[in-house]
């Protein structure tokens, strides 16, 4: 299945991560594991250059598969990585996908994920013929339920007890979706 690896919103380049891209990576995580650890299994322990690097190889492999969309999001003036997002949980059949995100701590704050989820929403609708996307977050998380919520994603319910946390309680997910002929 042949579409883009990258395309742009208004001030961001959105593309596959690719190899080399570990370092810049690393810088964003470390700069903000404070905010990310509440919420992401894998900001729990500071990774080093290495383990980022080969975080970013597997992903550009299972971009190349088709299994996982991870996407880079850098500022075009400033060439800065803004923060990470893509597309997660495919299922080709039902053309269904689900939209994670996370920014960098000195972006954040200033619609850079929103504007992001946006244009990742039309490339999933235009480029994938996405029938459903999702967005799934804690229900305490509610900085990223606001994203789902700003972009006209319909809150279907909570998922009570659906996960562990990062510090094995369990939790609430927050379940919002489009889908086609409903909201677009």
């Amino acid at each position: 299945m042949n579409f883009p690896e990258n395309f742009e919103s208004n001030r961001l380049l959105i593309r596959a991560a690719q190899w080399g891209d570990g370092a810049a990576v690393n810088e964003a995580v470390h700069e903000s594991l404070a905010e990310l650890s509440p919420w992401m299994p894998w900001a729990q322990v500071p990774p080093t250059v290495q383990e980022s690097e080969a975080s970013i190889r597997r992903s550009h492999l299972q971009f190349m598969e088709r299994k996982d969309l991870r996407m880079l999001l850098y500022h075009k003036d400033s060439g800065q990585l803004v923060g990470s997002s893509g597309l997660h949980r495919i299922d080709w059949q039902t053309r269904k996908f689900e939209i994670g995100y996370w920014v960098r701590t000195s972006c954040s704050r200033q619609g850079y994920i929103s504007e992001a989820v946006d244009a990742i929403t039309d490339y999933a609708i235009r480029e994938l013929g996405a029938n459903r996307i999702e967005i799934r977050c804690d229900s305490r998380n509610t900085q990223s339920a606001r994203v789902a919520g700003r972009l006209g994603f319909t809150l279907e319910g909570i998922i009570r007890n659906d996960k562990c946390d990062v510090e094995g309680a369990l939790r609430d997910t927050m379940l919002f979706s489009k889908v086609r002929g409903m909201e677009y």
